[in-house]
């Protein structure tokens, strides 16, 4: 009898061996990024929507990489290494300013960032150089393990098919903008902005405007300012994070405490900022050229950023026209947010930033109001000047006490520390503040001076002790609503050898991009046409500026100075 056939290798033994030929290690390359990227999933992705949104953009990474590469095992490296880095950037973006990255971060990108990141971090540029002499041997070493080759055409093919499942849910399931401030859902949220942020801009462009119109604001001559009177000096100070906590329940303040908050004729008055714990810069938009930053939308965080060599209209350009000089003296490094490029396109001449000043880390107010006292003596006779003071002494964090010499008769009113700590700096802003209209006085007898301050927005911490039975997606809601509690600071006239023009302008409470109307109108400085049709605007609206009609004040506004090539390219 003939012996039985040899029927050869199961299937199951069959893959099990070319399992073995490829090796455990080459199989681990390809598996192992996937198994990372699952574990970051739910360790920071909270729902089933942002989970679903953090397995397409996953796959649109993946399968983007594999049609240039067509190798999975360097794919994965490449899609979770990108992961990784948004995770670490969103986390340090939130603890600066409670808001994690967008797409936005990724589309504002340029010359003048990449510079300012490694001029505040000087070790950056090494870190860099060292991630990448680790990196590129390792991912060598994933091109040369990696077994498996995937054809680019089904690559391309599931990447537009993840790509338009997200696109499809963002649009249909649209995320909130105020999930913005919880510190988590980083993949989801990036790649969900983007879908919100390149539909609005195909919409809209980067700012809001009206339809184009028959109506034509008559531009003056640049020499049409002939002011009643003597000009006066003018100061205008940013009070960094300064608002009346009064206005919370329950906080202790130290005799005396609210003074500061009132001008020179005995009232307290309220600023409406735009922005609140963190971002300076809409505010210095506000007052500089007079807008909304909220008019930029989703992209209203880069707005000095775009605004820069675009909005060539403001309070210093105003002033300039009536015959004034114009400085402005910054705690940071002037590339931060554009911000000299910002000032200096809305009409800033001389612009002096932490390095050009000679500041060593923070600063108190009074290294900046005697910087301000000698610039201002070596100004020319009879030749008004216009200074812009930029405080930061109060900026956070409040849980380390700042230059602890200063103010030693100071006492703790028996609050939380960090509160007390912020009334502190608040105090010793109030002292150095008198001390500095003392110098006005003393360096320049008999000059006149108009001085206006305001607090550019709430600290952090505000909106936990004004809501305080609130959790942070609850106070998230009321931020993006523009709830007024939560935007209310101050502002303040002061005078030396001057008194201020009365005028129905300086109300009681205005939004914030109504101060540059009222500093003219106390300084009783002609207004330009842009300025006398903003000032119509504000008395029809009662001082508010963007919410009036739901914009659409502002948005005709934005047309007029787009049509009268004050605003270009937006």
């Amino acid at each position: 009898m003939a012996s039985a056939p040899n029927p050869g290798p199961s299937a199951a033994t069959a893959m099990l061996a070319s399992v073995a030929a490829l090796g455990v290690w080459r199989l681990l390359a390809v598996a192992a990024p996937h198994l990372a990227a699952l574990a970051l999933m739910y360790e920071t992705e909270t729902d089933f929507g942002s989970r679903l949104s953090f397995t397409l953009a996953w796959g649109i990474l993946n399968f983007f990489w594999i049609t240039l590469l067509r190798r999975p095992a360097l794919s994965g490296a490449l899609s979770l290494t990108m992961v990784v880095v948004l995770v670490l950037l969103s986390r340090l973006k939130h603890d600066v300013v409670q808001m994690t990255v967008n797409f936005i971060d990724l589309m504002m990108i340029d010359r003048d960032t990449v510079a300012f990141l490694f001029t505040i971090f000087p070790n950056l540029r090494w870190s860099v150089i060292l991630a990448g002499l680790v990196t590129l041997p390792l991912m060598y070493a994933l091109w040369w393990l990696d077994p498996f080759r995937i054809r680019r055409l089904p690559a391309l093919a599931c990447k537009l098919a993840c790509l338009a499942a997200l696109v499809g849910y963002s649009l249909y399931h649209p995320d909130e903008a105020w999930r913005g401030y919880y510190d988590d859902g980083y993949l989801s949220k990036f790649f969900r902005s983007g879908v919100s942020s390149v539909s609005d801009f195909v919409q809209y462009g980067f700012m809001e405007s009206a339809a184009a119109t028959d109506e034509r604001l008559n531009m003056p001559l640049v020499d049409s300012c002939h002011p009643a009177g003597r000009r006066p000096n003018i100061i205008m100070i940013h009070d960094e994070s300064s608002f009346d906590i009064r206005a919370a329940q329950g906080i202790k303040v130290p005799q005396g405490y609210g003074s500061h908050f009132k001008s020179w004729d005995g009232r307290q008055r309220t600023f409406l900022a735009e922005s609140n714990g963190g971002p300076s810069w809409f505010t210095e938009y506000n007052v500089l050229a007079g807008l909304s930053s909220r008019s930029f939308g989703r992209f209203a965080y880069f707005v000095t950023r775009i605004a820069s060599n675009r909005v060539e209209r403001g309070l210093p350009l105003a002033l300039r026209r009536c015959g004034y000089d114009t400085m402005s003296l910054y705690p940071a490094n002037g590339g931060f947010m554009a911000a000299r490029s910002f000032q200096m396109t809305t009409g800033i001449e001389r612009f002096l930033d932490s390095k050009d000043l000679g500041a060593k880390d923070v600063e108190p107010d009074s290294f900046f109001y005697d910087k301000a006292l000698q610039l201002m003596g070596q100004q020319p006779p009879n030749k008004p000047l216009f200074t812009f003071l930029y405080l930061g002494a109060n900026h956070f964090p409040w849980e380390t006490r700042f230059r602890p010499e200063l103010l030693s008769s100071w006492r703790a009113p028996g609050n939380v520390p960090s509160i007390d700590e912020y009334l502190r700096r608040q105090a010793m802003s109030a002292e150095q503040y008198k001390a500095f209209i003392a110098g006005l006085k003393k360096t320049f007898p008999g000059e006149p001076f108009l001085i206006v301050r305001y607090g550019d927005h709430q600290p952090e911490f505000a909106p936990g002790i004004l809501e305080p039975g609130l959790d942070e997606g609850a106070i998230g809601k009321k931020l993006d609503a523009y709830d007024p509690r939560l935007y209310a600071t101050y502002y303040a006239i002061d005078a030396v050898n001057f008194e201020p023009v009365k005028s129905d302008a300086v109300m009681d409470t205005i939004d914030g991009p109504y101060l540059p109307l009222v500093i003219q109108e106390a300084a009783g400085i002609p207004l330009d046409p842009s300025f006398a049709e903003q000032k119509q605007i504000m008395l029809r609206c009662k001082g508010v500026f963007y919410s009036c009609k739901d914009g659409a004040e502002a948005r005709r506004l934005n047309r007029l100075l787009i049509d009268a090539g004050m605003i270009r390219g937006l």
